[in-house]
């Protein structure tokens, strides 16, 4: 490594931490990850990605605060974690008022439990793990048409094993979103099936080339698979948005992604996307309405993150202050994080 190498290095640690400490102030409340776009709920995601950050920053007093309200209050008996918490009176699990688990959240978590157990050398963060991804590939993993899928959530997605959905559609919602390939990747180290994950892997990179809507080629928030096909039908949000951005960070954060043949065609739409003179934060993927207003700060980091790491151009992160909600300073702190692996 050179010089210039070791103070790059140490001036991106810099950044992290020093984005991570304004993180902190504005959005946990000990321990407890705040929304505050979204009326100061709580919910696995944000959990995660707090442990995550928390990781990395080599913060242990945040990691096992956030960690310990996580466990506390959102983990059910089987390991996965109900999604949401409305700030109640009772400060406790009795704020919980949707059991129902999110995936992403589930994933998040996981993978920082295991970040955390290598950073610090604690058994006991990998054997959480290892019991949530357990829980993950036997109530969240099913085949369906051929993909091996992820459901957003263990009910209400899929009634191809006779759970009904309140849409009354067929076939299956997913959120391609929810793969968070490099976290997929290590899941495979320490399952007792890595199979499983190589094939959860392998075909949400499928379904990044197939599922891709609008003259723009770009996919949904949300898509239902239906006898083989895809569609936008009565899915959550047809739109590429807020969800669906993620999809190019979580793909160039992956080393194996990167060294497949697949890479251009898959990052390809992302690219053109980005390359307008005016980007709208999201795009109705039916009638190809934008938003009205502009890319958040949170998506433009995003953009940096994967342009970074494909084409070696230097990202000049934002800061994170009382302007940014908690959505848009996770998006900064994830594309830096993402960019700080790669990197090596």
């Amino acid at each position: 490594m050179s010089c210039t190498d070791s103070y790059n290095k140490q001036s991106d640690s810099k950044q992290f931490e020093q984005r991570f400490t304004a993180y902190k102030a504005l959005f946990v409340i000990d321990g407890r990850i705040v929304d505050t776009g979204n009326d100061e709920v709580s919910h696995s995601e944000g959990q995660g990605y707090g442990m995550l950050f928390a990781a990395h920053a080599n913060d242990r007093v945040a990691f096992d605060s956030i960690w310990q309200w996580t466990q506390t209050v959102l983990q059910r008996p089987d390991g996965l974690f109900s999604w949401r918490y409305t700030p109640c009176a009772t400060k406790d699990t009795a704020c919980v008022d949707d059991p129902n688990n999110a995936s992403d959240g589930d994933v998040l978590i996981a993978w920082a439990l295991l970040r955390a157990a290598k950073r610090w050398n604690t058994p006991s963060y990998e054997d959480e793990a290892r019991r949530i991804i357990q829980a993950i590939e036997e109530k969240l993993i099913v085949t369906r048409d051929g993909y091996t899928l992820l459901l957003p959530g263990e009910s209400g997605f899929d009634n191809g094993n006779g759970v009904s959905l309140s849409s009354n559609e067929d076939g299956v919602q997913f959120n391609l979103s929810y793969w968070v390939f490099p976290a997929l990747s290590a899941f495979s180290d320490y399952s007792e099936y890595p199979s499983i994950w190589q094939e959860l892997f392998a075909s949400g990179i499928s379904l990044v080339q197939k599922a891709r809507f609008s003259s723009h080629q770009l996919p949904s928030d949300w898509t239902r698979l239906y006898k083989g096909s895809f569609s936008t039908n009565n899915v959550i949000a047809s739109e590429f948005g807020f969800n669906a951005v993620r999809i190019p960070l979580h793909l160039a954060w992956s080393d194996t992604f990167l060294a497949s043949a697949e890479r251009n065609d898959v990052l390809s739409p992302f690219a053109k996307w980005w390359s307008q003179d005016y980007v709208p934060a999201t795009l109705s993927l039916g009638d190809e309405k934008p938003a009205e207003y502009a890319m958040t700060l949170g998506m433009r980091a995003v953009e940096q993150a994967v342009n970074n790491i494909v084409n070696d151009t230097a990202p000049d992160w934002p800061d994170i202050n009382r302007d940014v909600d908690y959505y848009s300073a996770s998006l900064v702190l994830l594309s830096m994080l993402a960019v700080s692996d790669i990197s090596g």
